[in-house]
This record gives C-alpha cells, sequence and structure tokens, in this order.
C-alpha cells in the first residue's frame, strides 16, 4: 500500500493545504467551548446582555470561518484523491497492457476488473478521508485533553483515562478486522467472477437447462461472502457502540466530580459546561476516527491486491526496435522450428515439436479437432505466448527478438471469438489502419462479404455497433471482423477458425 503513495506526487500542494484547513478548523472548534464558558460564567451570572451579544458574534464568526476553512479542505482533498486515483487506473491500465496472456490468464479478467474498479475507488475515498480527518480528529481529541488541563488539572485526568480505553478499542477492533476484510475482498472476486461467467455464457446456460444450478452456485457463493461481510461488520459496528459507552461514562463521572468542584469554589459552572463540550467533542472525533480506521483497514487490503498486480513481472522481455524489412518473396514468411508449449499451470504440453515452414505468398491450412492446438499455434506469431522449446521467426528473424508493436503491425487476426468495440462501423474498421479512407474500408468489406451487411444499416458506415456486437448476428460479427483485419492489408493474416 505504500507503495501506491508515490502516486500523489503531483498532489503534494492538495495534500498539504487541505490538512492545514482542517487543522485551522479545528482550531476555532476548540476555542468555541472557552466563549460558552464566558457567556456563562459573565454574561448569564450578571444579566449583560450586551456581553452575551458580543459573544454570540464571535461564536457565528467562528462558526463561519470554520465552515469556509472545512469547505476549502474539502475541496483539495477531493482533488488530490481523484487525481491519485486517475493516476492509479491509468497506471495499473497500462501495466496490465504490458502483460502476456500468461499472467492475464494466471489473474484473471474478474479479479483484474475488481482492481480497476472497486479496489481504486476504496482507496481513493481512504485517501480523501485521510486528508480530512487524519489529523484533524488527533488534534481535535488531544487538543480538547490540553485545553481541559489549563481548565483543571483533576477534571483532566477524566480524559485522560477516556482516551487510553478508546485507542484501546479504536486499535483493537483495527487489529482483528485488517486480515477479515482481505477474505471479504477475495470472496468478493468469486462472486464477481462468478457473476461474468454467468452473464458471458448465459446463452450456455439456457441451452443446456442448467439455470437452477447455476443460481444455486452464485447463491452459495454470495452466502457465503454475505457472512464474511456480516461477521466482519459485526466486529466493526463495536466500536461506536463501546464508544459511545465510554465517552457517556466519561460525561458522567465529569458531570459528577465538577458539581463537587462546583460547590467546593474549585471550578465554575461555565468551566465544567467547558469540559463537557471538550468530551463531547472527543465522543464526535473519535466516531469520525473509527470510521477512518475502518476504511483505511479496506483501503489497505484493497492497496495491497492492486499492489501485487503491479508487481508481476512481464514474462516477455521486448526485442529490438528495428522492424523486419520484406526482402524477397522467396524468403519463408514464418518458421516453426522444432517448437514447443507449455501453458502456465499445465500439466502436459500443449504443442510438442512442431516443424513448419510458410513461404511468402503462401496459403496454409492447419486442420486439426477441437482442443488440438491450432489456435495454439497461431498465436506463437504475434508472440500473444512464447515458446517453451524451440524458435518462431518471422521474416526470417526470432519474434523474441523483434519489438513487439512492430512485429504485429506487419500481422492480422481474426479470432475465433468476433470481438467488436462499441462506436461506428467504421470505427471499428480503423482498428485495423487508423488513417485508412472509406474506399479501403468498402473495399475490405466487399472481400469479406460484410458490404451488403453495412448498406443495410442505417447510416452505413456510420451505424452504431453496441458492445461486443450485441445488435449483430454472429455471422455479420465474423464477417465483420474479416473486414477488419483486411484493411490493414497485412503481410501475414490469420484466420483462426473464421
Amino acid at each position: 500500500m505504500k507503495k501506491l503513495l508515490r502516486y500523489l506526487k503531483n498532489y503534494l500542494k492538495e495534500t498539504i493545504i487541505g490538512p492545514f484547513f482542517k487543522l485551522l478548523e479545528a482550531s476555532f472548534e476548540l476555542i468555541i467551548p472557552l466563549v460558552v464558558a464566558q457567556i456563562i460564567d459573565i454574561g448569564i451570572k450578571d444579566g449583560d446582555i450586551g456581553y452575551i451579544a458580543t459573544r454570540a458574534l464571535i461564536m457565528i464568526g467562528l462558526g463561519l470561518v470554520g465552515l469556509a476553512s472545512s469547505l476549502t479542505a474539502q475541496y483539495f482533498a477531493a482533488k488530490a484523491a481523484t487525481g491519485f486515483a486517475t493516476e492509479l487506473r491509468h497506471s495499473l491500465f497500462e501495466h496490465i497492457q504490458t502483460l502476456s496472456f500468461s499472467e492475464i490468464d494466471e489473474i484473471g479478467t474478474a479479479r483484474l476488473i475488481n482492481r480497476m474498479t472497486s479496489d481504486v475507488n476504496a482507496v481513493q475515498s481512504c485517501v480523501n478521508m485521510v486528508i480530512r480527518l487524519f489529523l484533524r480528529s488527533p488534534f481535535i481529541v488531544f487538543g480538547a485533553m490540553i485545553m481541559a488541563f489549563t481548565i483543571d488539572v483533576k477534571a483532566a485526568m477524566i480524559f485522560v483515562v477516556a482516551i487510553i480505553l478508546l485507542s484501546i478499542v479504536v486499535f483493537g477492533v483495527m487489529f482483528i478486522t485488517k486480515p477479515l476484510y482481505k477474505k471479504v475482498q477475495s470472496q468478493l472476486d468469486r462472486v464477481l467472477g462468478i457473476t461474468r461467467e454467468n452473464l458471458t455464457g448465459v446463452r450456455v446456460i439456457r441451452a443446456f437447462n442448467k439455470e437452477e444450478e447455476e443460481i444455486s452456485h452464485f447463491k452459495a457463493e454470495n452466502e457465503q461472502f454475505t457472512r464474511l461481510q456480516t461477521f466482519v461488520g459485526k466486529i466493526s459496528a463495536l466500536m461506536n457502540p463501546l464508544t459511545f459507552v465510554i465517552v457517556n461514562s466519561a460525561i458522567l463521572v465529569l458531570v459528577w466530580t465538577g458539581a463537587w468542584r462546583v460547590e467546593g469554589g474549585i471550578l465554575t459552572q461555565g468551566a465544567v459546561v467547558a469540559l463537557v463540550n471538550y468530551m463531547s467533542q472527543i465522543l464526535v472525533e473519535l466516531i469520525k476516527l473509527a470510521d477512518l480506521i475502518i476504511n483505511i483497514t479496506k483501503a489497505v487490503a484493497c492497496g495491497n491486491r492492486i499492489q501485487k498486480v503491479l508487481e508481476v513481472e512481464p514474462s516477455m522481455e521486448n526485442g529490438s526496435k528495428e522492424c523486419v524489412e520484406e526482402k524477397n518473396t522467396q524468403e519463408n514468411a514464418v518458421d516453426f522450428n522444432h517448437v514447443s508449449l507449455t501453458y502456465a499451470g499445465a500439466g502436459a504440453p500443449s504443442l510438442t515439436d512442431i516443424d513448419l515452414h510458410v513461404k511468402t505468398g503462401q496459403t496454409i491450412g492447419i486442420i486439426g479437432g477441437t482442443g488440438s492446438g491450432k489456435t495454439s499455434v497461431v498465436n506463437l506469431i504475434p508472440r500473444f505466448y512464447d515458446a517453451t522449446q524451440g524458435n518462431v521467426l518471422v521474416f526470417g528473424k526470432p519474434v523474441k527478438e523483434q519489438d513487439m508493436e512492430s512485429l504485429r503491425s506487419q500481422i492480422a487476426i481474426v479470432p475465433q471469438k468476433a470481438v467488436l468495440f462499441a462506436g461506428t462501423i467504421r470505427e471499428n474498421m480503423k482498428w485495423g489502419k487508423e488513417d485508412a479512407t472509406d474506399e479501403e474500408i468498402m473495399e475490405a468489406l466487399t472481400i469479406a462479404q460484410a458490404a451488403e451487411v453495412v448498406q443495410k444499416k442505417e447510416g452505413g458506415l456510420d451505424a452504431f455497433v453496441e458492445q461486443g456486437g450485441k445488435n449483430l448476428s454472429g455471422g455479420q460479427r465474423q464477417r465483420l471482423t474479416i473486414a477488419r483485419a483486411l484493411v490493414r492489408k497485412p503481410r501475414i493474416l490469420i484466420l483462426d477458425d473464421s
């Protein structure tokens, strides 16, 4: 979690100004009980309406200045927290893009989505609250205790005992709940994973009449998540009633002690009211501090999970930036020299001793049953995975020695599952070539037998495609993905089961 704080370096000004104005607000709050004491001991005692009005105006002034300070602090805290989360998300997303398919397969899509959304949100909320309350709440607690000592030492000892007991409760709950929140977040990953799987495969589930089984599976995992969340929530919920009991007991003792000391002429009535106000301030701030600590506990668990993703090192190193120029047409475009591939965690290799040589301009068809490794073979060409044995060469140079961007810019792939993105048909076609003209796009659509599909759509190339191409049939999606690949006019075209 500490390593994530580097994303706050561009917001140092905000992280300093925010707490400063919060401390300014807290200072004004600590003065108010003294003003109330003066109103009681002087204004009310002597019946001086003018004095009461003057002190009331001072209180209003302190309140307005405190409000302005609070709003200023909130602005800078929100700015720092939002900026921190933005930079963290950008960095996390950029890092995920550097990971190979092996690392993404190992971590899991559901977990990565959870890290990018709920985990980052939890850390952002924590940063906001820390900037606003981390210094303010302890400042009020200890400031109120010090102010109590300036009024009466014996009465102030009640504050010392109360603060010690409250610290035991707050930090005890924090110590117990910290590991439990990690379990809660892990279970949330499982629930999100099942949800994503069911939504993605809803057609398969219905085709096999597995709705009831999947509902039962989801219900079991969700109930487990509920039990964990409820258990840790019960422990966290103990904090507020325990702090209320301690603080209210302290107030009772304070009033009882203060009454005897007023009777003895040691304290004034206004001083007792000021002491009670300070104890009430401590109560409010400790409730805020308790909520802050719960949020910090959650955020630390979420931050550690984000950090683990950021610490995953890509298993593939980028090669030379030099692009392989096209030489003669007789040179082999793709060479597999005794290649084997074993996926991470697999018990046996998926490919064994593949020796294949494809010449420039040659068309090769790989035929085999489902699961025979056809996709595994073609995934090695753009280097989605690295061969565990042997070498894969593209235009005479090993793919491991080539720059991934320049390597993949020469290759176009039509994957097994036709994937389109939300946007217009034109925008989807330009994934293959950003500066493609409408003529080039229509040429590719015609070759892919998708021109008729586009012409029948209202708006033509400007027709909107929903996320995943949900407003198109399976065949239409596949034709458009073939056209997208053809727009690039690649040196190597891979059609995976299309």
